[in-house]
């Protein structure tokens, strides 16, 4: 399953993120893991979610390689349960192309019914600028 929290830059949707994988830590059956650009909220995150650097892994920030090092972490923790992104356009390389981010969201979702990790992603993008068959995932719009 797919989350999405949408929202123009600076509208607080990291804090959101935050506070959603805080809360959800509690009663987590499996691991968690927050994806995001840089380390910076390191000190704001439970101890016993996991956070990734993206950028630290020397990918290049595009949608296939962004798909790969998803399936890197799901191959390599069984119990991992969800996956939280702050910053996915930046981090799968879309941010400021007119690329179609429909076919990301469907391999994610290929990926999600397959390994039964769900997704919970932040998204510089209004509610509205959603792919249509994605806006029944928006959980939170700012």
């Amino acid at each position: 399953m797919i989350q999405i929290i949408a929202g123009g830059k600076g509208k607080g949707k990291t804090k959101i993120l935050l506070d959603k994988v805080n809360a959800e830590v509690i009663t987590a059956k499996g691991s968690l893991v927050y994806l995001d650009k840089n380390t910076k909220h390191m000190y704001e995150l439970n101890n016993k979610v996991r956070l990734i650097s993206v950028t630290d892994y020397l990918i290049d920030m595009s949608a296939d390689a962004f798909l790969g090092f998803i399936s890197g972490i799901i191959s390599q923790d069984h119990d991992l349960e969800k996956v939280y992104l702050d910053g996915f356009l930046n981090i799968t390389g879309l941010e400021g192309t007119d690329k179609d981010i429909t076919p990301v969201f469907k391999k994610l979702d290929a990926i999600s019914a397959k390994f039964k990790v769900d997704f919970v992603i932040s998204i510089s993008l209004e509610a509205s600028q959603i792919p249509e068959e994605y806006k029944d995932k928006v959980i939170v719009s700012l």
